[in-house]
């Protein structure tokens, strides 16, 4: 379980988000992700996973996917921000799970063999999705989407799993019952969360990386989350109350 970034830069336009960045993150664990809206947490994953144009190198489990989608999609599962999911068809929570397998495989064999239906069988039960299955996905809540979402990521059982904003629409009771999921995930898989509330993965995040338009720090928590740091990727956005850092942005990218 592992990802190499190698003189990773990744432009739009003439803005630089990335600029020749070189990093390895290994699991199983869960790695942090922050930033503030438009430092680049989105545009990271995206360039991980092959689908923005970037130079440099990627490298998944020892394979090179640098711009290729389908080859990391071997290894990773990608859960993306739920305002940027929106099927333009009518589609049931359970059919869009299992597209991530179906959209695979070839005439005619375009159905789920006995190991994929059991894994599905599996993550409807564990994840707690039996009532809400057949149903239109766009009906749901967004705790309920996050959780659909979350299953078709992991329908193909991938090493690595990313998880952008996962909280985005979602009650305190879903968050919670949520993090509980990823905190089990991250014991057995590489969990990549970008969140800009860094506190909710304190005691489980084994590193965090903050990003402002290029990597500011990537180490323990301890090291990264300290008023320093925390300044250099937030600005005015920090404020210390009593000793005890809160970070007041509620952007995602």
């Amino acid at each position: 379980m592992r990802v190499r970034a190698e003189n990773l830069s990744v432009r739009y336009g003439s803005e630089i988000i990335f600029d020749g960045e070189t990093f390895e993150l290994a699991g199983p664990g869960l790695f942090l992700v922050i930033g503030p809206n438009g430092a680049g947490k989105t545009t990271l994953f995206r360039a991980l996973l092959g689908l923005v144009g970037l130079r440099g190198r990627v490298y998944v489990n020892g394979i090179e996917v640098t711009g290729d989608p389908e080859r990391a999609g071997r290894f990773v599962g990608y859960v993306p921000q739920l305002n940027l999911i929106d099927p333009p068809f009518p589609i049931s929570a359970k059919e869009l799970i299992e597209s991530a397998i179906i959209l695979r495989k070839r005439a005619p064999t375009l159905r789920l063999n006995d190991r994929e239906s059991s894994l599905l069988k599996s993550l409807i039960r564990d994840l707690g999705l039996s009532e809400f299955i057949e149903k239109p996905f766009q009906q749901l809540s967004g705790g309920q989407k996050q959780r659909v979402l979350l299953a078709r990521a992991l329908i193909t059982d991938p090493p690595i799993i990313m998880m952008d904003e996962p909280f985005t629409a979602m009650d305190p009771a879903g968050r919670e019952s949520l993090i509980r999921m990823m905190f089990e995930l991250a014991d057995r898989k590489l969990l990549l969360v970008s969140s800009h509330d860094p506190t909710l993965f304190l005691q489980k995040a084994k590193a965090v990386m903050a990003l402002n338009r290029g990597i500011v720090a990537m180490g323990s928590p301890d090291d990264v989350l300290s008023e320093e740091v925390m300044r250099r990727v937030y600005g005015r956005s920090v404020v210390l109350v009593e000793r005890c850092l809160h970070v007041v942005d509620y952007h995602a990218v």
